[in-house]
């Protein structure tokens, strides 16, 4: 990678364009040649011009394709290190197999560190339940190792080998020792007769009835205008299936952050066209 970006760097093409460094497809073409058959697959027209936005010149950042390459080794890599735990080789992760990655995962991630061992099997158990929530709707009991690469899911757990990981990125992430923590305590704290369980009386006094409060701001026609129910009277899992909305409904009921991001949500879908940048994961 060291050699990649010297190459890149040396072969730029004048003017920058604000602070990034860009290359013409010419010059593209040149460092693909001399980058050697390992990065050859990423050296093609259809990555160009994937990249390619509104250079008068006809250019891609220099910094943009780095990030493009390192994010397409990274999903690799990935792939093969989940593979390893597809004890049926069919491209799924069943819920064991998902734990055992997650539990051997744990000590290569510096910011949990100060977890307990006897911890883990709940901080396990939690990661995992966030994976199948989401990635296994029908539940199945297996997701798509696809599914799992595709999703933010892994970005997040993942950050977590960044030793100097910000206290507010850490509070904002599911995986996180403190996210964790916080879960287990309000657990402990809605199990009134210590059973392990939480009955339906428990649960009513998660968040000190906010819970309720948040639920009657929702607009309950607006959240079945979104699904679209075969009835209309109410909601069934295969309606939130069909609808692909799912997970916006679910995070608008469960998840304060997720309820704040939809009543927000013309606002980040700006911020976010103008960072985000779309990678197929099969596309080199």
């Amino acid at each position: 990678m060291q050699n990649l970006w010297f190459l890149l760097d040396k072969h730029q093409v004048p003017p920058m364009s604000g602070e990034e460094a860009m290359i013409s497809y010419e010059a593209y073409l040149k460092v693909g040649e001399k980058a050697g058959p390992k990065c050859k697959p990423f050296f093609t027209a259809r990555v160009y011009g994937k990249l390619l936005h509104s250079d008068p010149y006809g250019r891609i950042s220099i910094m943009q394709f780095f990030n493009y390459v390192m994010r397409k080794v990274w999903l690799h890599q990935t792939r093969i290190g989940l593979s390893l735990y597809d004890v049926a080789g069919q491209g799924y992760l069943r819920e064991s197999d998902l734990e055992n990655y997650i539990l051997e995962l744990i000590p290569t991630l510096p910011q949990l560190d100060g977890l307990e061992k006897s911890f883990y099997s709940f901080y396990v158990c939690t990661a995992v339940r966030k994976f199948f929530f989401f990635l296994d709707p029908l539940r199945t009991g297996k997701i798509k190792i696809q599914d799992i690469l595709a999703c933010s899911f892994l970005d997040d757990l993942l950050e977590l080998r960044d030793e100097e990981l910000s206290k507010e990125s850490q509070e904002s992430n599911w995986f996180s020792a403190p996210s964790a923590l916080r879960v287990y305590g309000q657990y402990l704290n809605l199990d009134k007769d210590h059973n392990g369980m939480l009955s339906k009386e428990e649960l009513s006094r998660y968040g000190t009835a906010t819970l309720t409060s948040v639920l009657e701001r929702t607009k309950q026609d607006e959240i079945f205008d979104m699904v679209k129910p075969k009835d209309p009277y109410k909601i069934t899992l295969q309606d939130l299936v069909n609808s692909c909305q799912g997970d916006t409904v679910t995070s608008i009921l469960i998840d304060l952050n997720g309820f704040w991001t939809y009543e927000n949500r013309e606002v980040l879908v700006t911020n976010d066209n103008d960072s985000n940048s779309a990678l197929d994961l099969d596309d080199p």
